[in-house]
C-alpha cells in the first residue's frame, strides 16, 4: 500500500525532487511513475492498480500539468474516488508551484489542501507541509476505491456505450479542461452540496457555434468522466427528429426493453445522457422531452441554441486560445486566420501534418471557387462549409440580412445602428422598420450562436477560454446596450460560398459602405443616402396607400396598436366589485397619445385613411351602387378606435365621473367615494358593452400584423 501517489509531469522532475525527498523522509511511502506515460488512451494497468492501493494522490500542479493526459487521468480517477464517498477533495492534495491559481481545474482543488511551492519560510516550512499531509492521510482509514474498479480483475472495467461500441479517444484534445471540469462540476453538484452549493441535480448543455467542438468536449468527457456513470453512457444523435426516434428504439433493442424508464430503475445506477445537437426553435417542453428518461440518469445536451438556458446549466465554447490553436494546426498563422475555430484548424492542421505548406494553404483560403475547407474535409455528404450555416439558412430574411451586414465589416464588430442604417439606405422602409428588422434578426442569430457579443479573436496563452460569463437566459440584442457584434472568420468563409442571395449581399455591402463612409466624417455621403432613403420611403408610402397589401410600415404600426389594446381595460374585463372606474377611463384615454404616436412613429397619417370602413365594414350605399367591400387599414382602424369608440364614450363618463369626485368629502378614501357613485354600475356596464367593438378592432389590426395573440377564441 502507498500513503500518496504523487502525480506530476515528467518536465517538473527536478522542481519536485525535494518535496519528494520530503515526504519520504518523513516516513510517507510514495509511489512515483518514474517511467511516465505516453498518453490517456496508454495509461497503463499498472498506473491504475497502484492508485487504487494508495491512500490520497498529491498533484504538483504547474502550468504543465494539465497539458500531460497521463496526469489529468491520474488526478480524475482520484477525484472521482472522492466524489463516491461525498467528498470530491477527500481523496487530492494539490501543491501549487505557480504564481496564481487559473491554471488549476477543477475549481473545487483552488482552494482545499492547496500548499504553494517552494513553501515561504524554507525548511522548517517545508516540515509543515509534510505535517499537513500526514495530518490529511490521519483521517483517511482505507485506500481509495476507484470508480469502476472490478475486484476480480483488479483493473479499473470500461464504462457501457450505448446503444454503439464504445468510440476511440481523439487524437487532438486541446485546450478544452476548464469547460471538461466545468461539466462534470455542474452534472454532480447535488452530489457535494457543501463544495459547490448546489444541493440538486441539473442537466448540462454545451453551447456553441456550428463546429466549435461541443460534441467533441461531451465525448471526451464521456470518455475521461465514464467511470461515474456505471449505468452506462447512452449517445444519442438529436440533429433530426426521426433519427432520434429511431436511436431510442435501437436502444431499447441494445437493452432488450421496451420500457426505459424500468430498466434504469432496475438497474439502480446513475448513467450519463448524451443528447447530442439539440434542435433550436423548441419550447422548453418539448426540450425537456429529450431529456434521461429516469433520475438516475444525467444529462448532457449539446445544442447550438442559445433558447434553454433554463433548462440546464450553460457550458459555453469560444474559439480556441493561440496556443492550443497553433498546436492544432500545426502554424501560428493558420492559427490565426482560422480565428481558433477547432472544426476549421483540424482540417489544416491534417493538411500540414500531410506535408502541405501553410502559407499555401492562407492562400488558397482566399481564393475564389470552391471552398478549401470543403476540399479538405472531403467525403462527408454534408460539405464543411454548408453544415456551419445550417441554422444561418433557416433563421429568416431578417437574420440573413444582418449577417450579411456582419459578413461585409468582418473582422470588423458590427454596431445595430449601422445595421439599421444601412438597410434603411437599401430598401425604401422608415427607421423605425430598419431597427425592428436588425432587432429581430440580431435577436435570432444570437439565439442560434452565429453572432457573438464578444471578441472571438483567440485569447493568449493560458489565460481562460471561456471569458466573462454568458447570461443563462437569452438577452435580445436590443436590450444590450452599447454591445457590438463580431461573426466568426470561419462562418464568414462559409457565408460567402453559401449565400442563398449574393446580389442582395452587394446591395447590403453598398449601403454597409456609404454609412460607414458617412459615420467617419464625410457626412455628404450620409446625408445623401439618407435623403434618397427618404424620397423612396415616400414613394412607397404613397403607393401602398392605393393597393390593398398593407406595408411592413403599416403591419409594424398594427402590431403595436394591437398589443397596445389588447392589454387595456376594455378588451380585459373589469370584473364588477373590482379595479378603479378612475383608472380604466385613464387606461382607454391614454390610447390616444400611443395610437398617434405610433403612426407618427411610422410615417403614417391618420387624415391619410384610404377609402373603407372600420373593422368588419361592409361599405355603404343601395344594393345596386355600392361600392365594392375594402379591408380596413391601420388608418380607418386607428380613426374607428379613437374617434368612433372611444371619444364618446370618454366623452360621456369622464366630465361625469369628474364631477363627482370633486364632491369627495375630507376622510374619504377615492375608492369608497367612488363605490358610493349612483352611476358607476351604470358606467361598468357601458365599459363592458365597449368590449365587443373594441375587440373587433383589435382583431382587425390583426389581419394586418399577421399575430392574432387567439383574439378569435375570446370574442
Amino acid at each position: 500500500m502507498w500513503d500518496v501517489f504523487f502525480s506530476y509531469s515528467r518536465g517538473d522532475a527536478e522542481r519536485v525532487r525535494p518535496l519528494l525527498e520530503a515526504l519520504r523522509g518523513a516516513g510517507l511511502k510514495v509511489f512515483t511513475d518514474e517511467a511516465g506515460v505516453a498518453g490517456f488512451s496508454g495509461i497503463s494497468r499498472t498506473i491504475r492498480t497502484e492508485l487504487a492501493r494508495s491512500y490520497a494522490l498529491l498533484a504538483f500542479y504547474s502550468r504543465e500539468y494539465p497539458e500531460r493526459e497521463a496526469c489529468q487521468w491520474e488526478l480524475t480517477a482520484a477525484y472521482l474516488a472522492g466524489l463516491g464517498e461525498g467528498d470530491p477533495r477527500a481523496r487530492v492534495m494539490v501543491v501549487n508551484p505557480e504564481r496564481g491559481t487559473g491554471h488549476i481545474h477543477p475549481v473545487e482543488l483552488r482552494d482545499a489542501r492547496h500548499w504553494p511551492w517552494p513553501p515561504p519560510g524554507g525548511t522548517g516550512a517545508t516540515g509543515a507541509l509534510v505535517a499537513d499531509v500526514q495530518a490529511h492521510l490521519a483521517r483517511l482509514h482505507a485506500p481509495m476505491r476507484l470508480a469502476g474498479w472490478d475486484e476480480a480483475r483488479q483493473d479499473t472495467a470500461l464504462p457501457r456505450w450505448l446503444p454503439d461500441p464504445r468510440p476511440t479517444a481523439a487524437p487532438r484534445f486541446l485546450g478544452r479542461l476548464p469547460e471538461l471540469w466545468r461539466v462534470h462540476s455542474a452534472l454532480h453538484a447535488h452530489a457535494a452540496p457543501l463544495v459547490t452549493g448546489s444541493p440538486a441535480a441539473r442537466a448540462v448543455q454545451i453551447r456553441g457555434l456550428g463546429g466549435i467542438g461541443k460534441s467533441l468536449l461531451a465525448r471526451e468527457y464521456a470518455q475521461r468522466f465514464g467511470a461515474a456513470f456505471p449505468g452506462g453512457v447512452c449517445w444519442l444523435d438529436a440533429s433530426d427528429e426521426r433519427g432520434y426516434e429511431a436511436e431510442l428504439r435501437r436502444l431499447e433493442r441494445r437493452l432488450d426493453t421496451r420500457d426505459l424508464y424500468r430498466h434504469f430503475e432496475a438497474a439502480g445506477a446513475p448513467f450519463l445522457f448524451v443528447v447530442d445537437g439539440l434542435p433550436g426553435g423548441l419550447t422548453l417542453a418539448q426540450a425537456a422531452a429529450f431529456a434521461a428518461p429516469h433520475p438516475l440518469g444525467r444529462t448532457l445536451f449539446t445544442t447550438r441554441s442559445r433558447a434553454y438556458g433554463a433548462l440546464a446549466a450553460p457550458v459555453d465554447l469560444r474559439p480556441l486560445d493561440t496556443e492550443h490553436a497553433a498546436e492544432l494546426a500545426g502554424s501560428p498563422v493558420l492559427a490565426v486566420e482560422a480565428g481558433g475555430h477547432p472544426g476549421a484548424l483540424a482540417l489544416l492542421g491534417d493538411a500540414v501534418r500531410a506535408g502541405q505548406s501553410a502559407r499555401a494553404l492562407v492562400s488558397r483560403l482566399y481564393a475564389p471557387g470552391d471552398s478549401l475547407l470543403d476540399a479538405l474535409g472531403g467525403g462527408t455528404q454534408e460539405p464543411f462549409t454548408a453544415s456551419l450555416l445550417r441554422d444561418a439558412l433557416s433563421a429568416g430574411d431578417e437574420a440573413m440580412d444582418v449577417l450579411r451586414c456582419a459578413v461585409a465589416l468582418s473582422p470588423l464588430p458590427l454596431a445595430e445602428e449601422d445595421v439599421a442604417t444601412a438597410l434603411a439606405a437599401a430598401d425604401p422602409v422608415p427607421s423605425v422598420v430598419a431597427r425592428r428588422r436588425t432587432a429581430v434578426g440580431l435577436a435570432e442569430l444570437r439565439v442560434r450562436s452565429i453572432l457573438s457579443a464578444r471578441s472571438h479573436e483567440p485569447a493568449r496563452s493560458h489565460e481562460p477560454a471561456q471569458g466573462p460569463a454568458e447570461p443563462d437566459h437569452f438577452v435580445p440584442p436590443s436590450h444590450t446596450d452599447g454591445a457590438v457584434w463580431h461573426v466568426h472568420p470561419v462562418t464568414a468563409h462559409a457565408w460567402r460560398h453559401h449565400d442563398p442571395a449574393p446580389d442582395r449581399t452587394e446591395a447590403l455591402r453598398h449601403a454597409m459602405l456609404r454609412t460607414l463612409h458617412g459615420a467617419s466624417g464625410h457626412g455628404h455621403w450620409r446625408t445623401a443616402t439618407l435623403r434618397v432613403s427618404d424620397d423612396r420611403r415616400k414613394a412607397r408610402h404613397m403607393a401602398g396607400t392605393t393597393g390593398d397589401t398593407p406595408s411592413e410600415s403599416e403591419r409594424m404600426a398594427a402590431f403595436d396598436i394591437q398589443v397596445e389594446l389588447v392589454t387595456r381595460i376594455g378588451v380585459q374585463e373589469l370584473a364588477p366589485g373590482t379595479g378603479s372606474l378612475r383608472e380604466a377611463l385613464a387606461s382607454l384615454h391614454a390610447l390616444f397619445a400611443f395610437t398617434r404616436g405610433t403612426l407618427r412613429e411610422y410615417s403614417i397619417s391618420l387624415a391619410e385613411s384610404r377609402a373603407g370602413g372600420g373593422a368588419g365594414s361592409e361599405g355603404s350605399g343601395s344594393s345596386g351602387d355600392a361600392p365594392e367591400p375594402t379591408a380596413p387599414t391601420v388608418q380607418s382602424l386607428a380613426h374607428e378606435l379613437l374617434n368612433g369608440t372611444l371619444r364618446p364614450f370618454l366623452s360621456t363618463w369622464h366630465p361625469r365621473l369628474s364631477a363627482y369626485e370633486a364632491q369627495r368629502p375630507d376622510g374619504s378614501s377615492p375608492l369608497d367615494h367612488e363605490a358610493a357613485w349612483q352611476h358607476a354600475a351604470e358606467l361598468r356596464a357601458e365599459l363592458a358593452a365597449l368590449r365587443a367593438p373594441l375587440h373587433r378592432i383589435a382583431t382587425a389590426l390583426a389581419a394586418i400584423s399577421g399575430a392574432d395573440f387567439g383574439l378569435a377564441e375570446v370574442g
